[in-house]
């Protein structure tokens, strides 16, 4: 067959034309061609959306109004891990539950409700068909006691504080060191922080397994960068300051030591074990700090407060009033500690009288061939 003829404009040139198709796209197999078989098709969703909802309001109504599924009363709520909390302060968070239909109980509030109380570390509340609610409590352990004033509570790792009935705490036999600085008024995160120092000092004492921590009596935590521990000694009790690092280091110093620096100074109240060439040694209130010799150093003690002389600012200057500086043990490099020794005053030589100057000027001296003859 010859070749179609292009259709060309009036230059030559071939025409832009469009393809053209003859044939519509395809329609979509439950669209009803007509009018008519549309609007039954409408008709028709609407009402499977309507049997459909009120399927579920009848479902709703049937489960609200079947006793079946209601909460009759406390005897329904089940609790396990329940041991410091009792169930007479673990019930008042369900008691807006009490005759309502199980499913309409908000889970995730109770939840949090029960999570308020101090002794609760974390819960888990869960629906048990047909009429049961069931707690699992995880309850805060606590790590050590504090005290506040006269009062005396524990506290766990986070900071939070519990409270405990002495007789209560008898029957438990903790043995815990107390805390002091961990004040309620605080915000949470900061009683976090002091207990963060505190778990890395009794888990650097205790990891050689000779359970260190058992010897120490009380901690102050009120400056979360020094650790200050009051420790146990025979006569008086010695404030130790350990910093905030290296405790296990600066408890063996202390300990190979203590003895040699108490026997040298008897009023010895406070050692500061912060620093690497050395020691600083405050003695106790109106005490002057003597050698074993008796001898009085240079340094006399002023207005360091009783017991625990850890009231006064601490310094690192071995000057400072009440405070001896002490060369770290063992270090060859570090400088020796000196005691000022007082000295006599140097008495100007008596001057001659006038009459005694001129009686001596007066005096005739011997000639210097006196004596030759022999």
């Amino acid at each position: 067959m010859p070749p179609a003829a292009e259709d060309l404009d009036e230059e030559g040139f071939p025409r832009l034309t469009r393809p053209r198709y003859d044939d519509a796209p395809p329609r979509p197999w439950w669209r009803p061609a007509s009018t008519v078989g549309r609007v039954f098709l409408a008709l028709a969703a609407l009402a499977v959306i309507g049997a459909f909802t009120t399927g579920i309001l009848l479902l709703r109504n049937l489960l609200d109004h079947d006793s079946r599924f209601r909460i009759e009363g406390s005897s329904n709520i089940q609790a396990t891990g329940l041991t410091e909390v009792t169930r007479a302060q673990m019930l008042p968070v369900f008691g807006e539950d009490i005759g309502r239909n199980i499913f309409f109980v908000p889970l995730a509030e109770r939840r949090k409700q029960l999570e308020e109380i101090p002794w609760v570390e974390r819960a888990t509340v869960m629906r048990v068909l047909p009429d049961q609610i069931r707690v699992s409590v995880v309850e805060r352990k606590p790590v050590a006691f504090v005290r506040n004033g006269e009062q005396i509570g524990l506290v766990d790792a986070n900071g939070v504080l519990l409270s405990m009935p002495a007789s209560m705490m008898a029957q438990h036999h903790y043995s815990f060191p107390v805390l002091t600085g961990i004040d309620p008024r605080d915000p949470l995160a900061g009683r976090r922080a002091r207990m963060a120092v505190y778990e890395r000092l009794l888990g650097e004492l205790d990891s050689n397994g000779q359970h260190l921590s058992e010897q120490i009596s009380e901690i102050d935590l009120t400056d979360p960068e020094d650790a200050r521990i009051l420790m146990p000694e025979p006569g008086k009790d010695i404030l130790a300051h350990f910093g905030q690092e290296r405790f296990l280091e600066r408890y063996q110093r202390y300990k190979a030591h203590i003895g040699e620096w108490r026997q040298q100074y008897p009023a010895l109240a406070s050692v500061d074990l912060r620093y690497d060439q050395q020691v600083v040694l405050k003695m106790g209130a109106g005490a002057a700090a003597r050698t074993a010799d008796g001898k009085t150093t240079s340094s006399v003690v002023e207005g360091v407060s009783g017991a625990a002389a850890g009231d006064s600012t601490t310094t690192s200057d071995p000057n400072a009033t009440g405070a001896i500086s002490k060369p770290f043990p063992g270090k060859t490099d570090s400088p020796t500690t000196t005691h000022t020794v007082a000295k006599k005053k140097a008495v100007p030589p008596k001057q001659k009288h006038p009459e005694q100057k001129r009686a001596a000027q007066s005096k005739p001296k011997p000639h210097p061939a006196a004596g030759q003859g022999n």
